[in-house]
């Protein structure tokens, strides 16, 4: 059996850790700092045998150099030149297996060039999963610092085409934050409203918001219905012109969000 657990780090941060529960091995994913994961593995005697990193941000990769001082491990990532860290170089459709696991490699440019996801089909306990570091977020998506918005739409199009009941492992404590602009963007969606009361519950009780699932994202994050009538009236209202593509509807919202 294969459990997944998020370890908190810095302020918002989760440290997604993999556990063959069999072979009391662990697997971390994206490990920002190292700290918690040695830890929380020397109070579980768990034996680290992989690192799986979305992207070089430092609050990812952080972690790694400590991890791999006095393992002989492997480091699986994107082909990046600014996370020389890695061991193994992964591109779209590429896969990875890791004990029974078949992960697919998704390039997720956007928030940052090298951005890369990792999506288990056959899934984790007969759940299709997604690690998707800072791409898609529970009811958001990452900022776009080194992409554009087209590329950013076309890598959330492409998390959105997965199967509905795919669990999202996203990197992130910013639930409540990305809930309160997207009840800004449609006031009137019941899913979201109804989301909005469950996740402050699970926080005023300590608790992640975090994994979900990919289906209600897509009944309630406002980066994924960019084409529902609801989003588009918001954009043009909000920019006060009309938005001719999806493109243009995806890039207000996210400007919106960064100020917001």
């Amino acid at each position: 059996m294969i459990s997944v657990t998020p370890l908190p780090a810095f302020d918002d941060n989760y440290i997604w850790v993999l556990i063959n529960q069999q072979t009391q091995q662990a697997a971390v994913i994206d490990p920002g700092e190292a700290a918690p994961v040695e830890a929380f593995l020397s109070a579980q005697s768990l034996n680290l045998v992989a690192i799986l990193i979305t992207h070089h941000h430092p609050d990812h990769t952080g972690g790694i150099d400590a991890l791999t001082a006095q393992r002989d491990i492997p480091v699986y990532g994107p082909d990046s030149a600014k996370i020389p860290q890695i061991t193994h170089s992964f591109g779209e459709n590429d896969s990875l297996r890791l004990w029974q696991i078949d992960f697919s490699v998704l390039e997720v440019p956007g928030h940052t060039l090298d951005h890369i996801a990792f999506y288990a089909e056959q899934g984790i306990n007969n759940q299709p999963a997604l690690f998707c570091g800072d791409t898609l977020f529970a009811a958001g998506c990452g900022r776009i610092f080194e992409g554009n918005h087209t590329m950013m739409l076309a890598s959330l199009d492409k998390l959105a085409t997965l199967p509905p009941a795919t669990v999202v492992y996203c990197a992130h404590e910013y639930t409540l934050g990305n809930l309160a602009f997207a009840n800004a963007v449609e006031p009137d969606n019941a899913d979201l409203q109804q989301r909005t009361v469950e996740a402050k519950t699970l926080r005023q009780q300590g608790l992640p918001t975090v994994p979900s699932l990919l289906s209600l994202e897509q009944a309630t994050n406002p980066f994924l219905r960019c084409r529902r009538e609801a989003v588009i009236d918001q954009a043009e209202r909000h920019s006060g012109k009309p938005c001719s593509t999806t493109t243009e509807v995806f890039a207000v919202i996210r400007r919106w969000k960064d100020n917001f």
